[in-house]
């Protein structure tokens, strides 16, 4: 018998991603394993409207906090290794791995894996303003794999960021949105950037690759990629 390893999921940030993972990890392993196999999961789901008021206040140890201690009850109830499942809370992800003893899945290490094997040597980045503007996870995909990410300008970023909160967040699925992204992705594709990095894990239900010639680097589903490899590996 396939012996499966329980992940731990911190989700909520927003909940509407979270239903990504869920069913991402689940059809991996199904994949992988057939027949009615499914991915043993404890999901640990914030209220986002906190989360996200200390995001704008800059109040990131009090969100690390939090996180803490979700992923401390995820860890005692069996989890063999965490996942954030958001980019943006992963500017806290070296807090959460300082206080748990599993390994903690980080999504720009899973993100830059893939851009390395496709051999991407300039990418660009669509996410929430922290995550395109603070260094936290550009730096960690340029200095650990070697790959220039290059972010829209301000105007673009503030497009950005506010359809992610007052839209995806919400399960909003606006064709105008969609057209204001694809024009900046091909801003961004004419400056350089062979692939997109989706690294918001609300742009996915907004922007697929049949909406792009540009090669799209889907973190949710990058990350839960990653963590059914860890699930099912040695």
């Amino acid at each position: 018998m396939n012996t499966i390893k329980k992940l731990g999921l911190l989700g909520g940030m927003s909940w509407e991603s979270t239903v990504s993972y869920y069913q991402a990890i689940n059809r991996g392993v199904n994949a992988r394993l057939g027949g009615l196999h499914s991915a043993p999961l404890l999901i640990s789901s914030v209220d986002f409207a906190h989360i996200e008021q200390l995001q704008h206040k800059g109040e990131w140890n009090k969100t690390a906090d939090i996180l803490i201690r979700e992923a401390k009850h995820l860890e005692h109830a069996g989890a063999k290794a965490i996942l954030i499942c958001t980019n943006t809370m992963h500017k806290v992800a070296s807090n959460i791995e300082q206080n748990i003893t599993v390994p903690l899945i980080h999504i720009a290490d899973a993100t830059g894996h893939a851009l390395q094997q496709n051999k991407v040597r300039k990418v660009g980045l669509l996410g929430t303003r922290f995550t395109m503007e603070q260094a936290f996870y550009s730096s960690r995909i340029e200095e650990g794999f070697g790959i220039e990410v290059v972010i829209p300008n301000a105007q673009q970023r503030e497009t950005i960021h506010k359809i992610i909160y007052e839209q995806l967040c919400k399960g909003v699925i606006c064709v105008d949105s969609r057209n204001a992204y694809i024009e900046i992705i091909n801003t961004l594709v004419a400056e350089g950037a062979q692939g997109i990095i989706l690294g918001c894990t609300e742009i996915g239900l907004l922007i697929q690759q049949n909406h792009t010639n540009v090669t799209l680097y889907d973190t949710t589903a990058i990350h839960a990629s990653a963590a059914v490899d860890f699930a099912l590996g040695p």
